[in-house]
């Protein structure tokens, strides 16, 4: 209520003294005058893209859907969020309201680009359907994570700009889906199949990994399977090789790795940009010997010892040493004696780390669930493409049959625990796990074996309150079960 008597004084101000300026200065940008032409709206489009990082992809989202996971624990104050039935603490609530809060901003964003661009005049059709399609995409996205996260959620599509916009209610989850369909459906329809090195803007594979995900969570399997393949079969992508460890740090080089279908790219200098990175602890390589040690591997999991050493991800994943500013080389302390290492350092001679939204390890993995839920049993090109996945991870050509390669005859079931296993260990730090729990039902399960307590009522994270207070079409019912 004050942010509102502040912004209605400040309104009062300003019309008070309409009748001293004369004149609107002619650089004056509002949002009535800006949006004029293509570089206007191709400004709008970049601006919706600046809110990913540090906004979308901040400290607080990535915390809340990682630390609900079964292989991490949170340290401190984050150590709430990994025992989800202990999420009414205070430093929880603000964690979910930021998730909340970072995704409407981006959503009002792009419902600007949406409402404003069409008017546009001087501007390409060509631009003006690729700029749209953007829009649509993000909100897609943005939406597809908030429906995740908090069920039935206010579905604002139109740009809100003062207080009678304020109202709207939560819509149910179908619903919800619809819209999302049909904003991804609007934004593989109108992508350029090909943005050059632009990995970090959508393309029209990138809107295909967001309908294969839609797809794969709604239980449609067809669909799923069959928008992993149009990736798959495109030959823009190929899994990165590997031969050691650090070799997977190739893969997050941005618009240089093979296997980037869209990113939020981050320079190495802007450390400012990428607070999730300080979370692991010994933030190489800006900060030698520095982090917050946040974020710790729980090795009684099954990161631990049931993974095989051999595989090369276990240890580009984790370490128990660094090397100093002295060049030494020092183990970690014994309150932590093992942390995460992706996305701490990258190769020699990579300019740009990338956090990954979708890359193609995960339209193989995708295909080969999706395909096998969708025929009953895994095909022999379901489990080709899932074998392409573990042979990289072993180090092995991807295309080649290898010792380590999964065998025919699995039932439905069990080759999905397979797949879902190899997500597990494909994608740490990467936002999957949680979402994967939650949509295959195995959540308290794994929960379980780690020693956690998953209640029902923590499926879904508490609307804020301020949403509630502020929004005239919403009351306390309206809140999630449990908060």
């Amino acid at each position: 209520m004050k942010n509102y008597i502040l912004l209605f004084l400040t309104v009062v101000l300003l019309s008070s003294c309409e009748n001293i300026l004369e004149e609107v200065p002619k650089n004056f940008i509002s949002r009535v005058n800006y949006y004029q032409n293509e570089t206007d709206a191709q400004g709008a489009i970049n601006g919706v893209y600046s809110t990913l990082s540090p906004d979308y992809f901040n400290i607080h989202i990535y915390l809340m859907e990682e630390l609900h996971g079964d292989y991490l624990n949170g340290r401190g104050g984050q150590a709430a969020v990994s025992y989800v039935d202990q999420l009414l603490n205070t430093t929880g609530i603000n964690y979910a309201a930021s998730n909340w809060n970072y995704r409407y901003r981006l959503i009002n964003r792009t419902n600007s680009v949406l409402d404003n661009v069409p008017n546009i005049e001087n501007i390409s059709e060509a631009a003006r359907n690729r700029i749209m399609a953007e829009a649509h995409f993000l909100r897609a996205m943005t939406y597809f994570d908030l429906v995740r996260l908090f069920g039935p959620v206010p579905l604002r599509l139109n740009e809100s700009t003062d207080f009678s916009t304020l109202a709207a209610p939560r819509v149910p989850v179908d619903k919800v889906y619809e819209q999302i369909l049909e904003d991804a459906l609007a934004a593989e329809n109108n992508l350029p199949a090909n943005v050059g090195t632009s990995t970090g803007k959508a393309n029209k594979w990138a809107a295909k990994m967001l309908l294969a995900n839609i797809y794969l969570t709604l239980g449609d399997w067809e669909q799923a399977a069959q928008k992993a393949n149009d990736v798959i079969n495109s030959d823009e992508y190929s899994l990165v090789n590997v031969q050691v460890p650090d070799d997977f740090y190739k893969i997050f080089a941005g618009s240089t790795s093979s296997e980037d279908i869209m990113s939020v790219h981050h320079s190495e200098t802007r450390t400012s940009q990428v607070p999730i990175f300080m979370h692991y602890g010994n933030a190489l390589p800006w900060n030698p010997g520095t982090g917050y040690y946040a974020w710790l591997p729980d090795t009684n999991s099954w990161i631990g010892q049931s993974w095989n050493n051999l595989d090369l991800r276990k240890s580009f994943n984790f370490y128990r040493r660094y090397q100093n500013s002295k060049g030494e080389w020092v183990l970690l302390p014994s309150t932590v004696p093992i942390l995460f290492k992706k996305f701490i350092k990258s190769p020699e001679g990579l300019s740009l780390y990338s956090l990954p939204i979708y890359r193609y390890a995960e339209a193989l993995l995708i295909y080969a669930e999706a395909s096998c839920m969708a025929e009953g049993s895994p095909s022999a090109l379901a489990l080709e493409r899932l074998n392409m996945v573990r042979r990289r991870a072993y180090g092995y050509d991807p295309a080649v049959s290898s010792p380590v390669d999964y065998s025919s005859g699995m039932s439905k079931d069990q080759f999905r625990e397979v797949v879902l296993q190899e997500r597990g260990y494909e994608f740490i730090l990467e936002r999957k796990r949680f979402y994967d729990l939650k949509r295959t039902g195995t959540i308290k399960e794994a929960f379980a074996k780690v020693g956690k307590n998953f209640i029902d009522e923590r499926l879904f994270f508490p609307i804020p309150q301020d949403e509630i207070n502020n929004n005239p079409a919403l009351t306390q019912t309206d809140q999630n079960p449990g908060y």
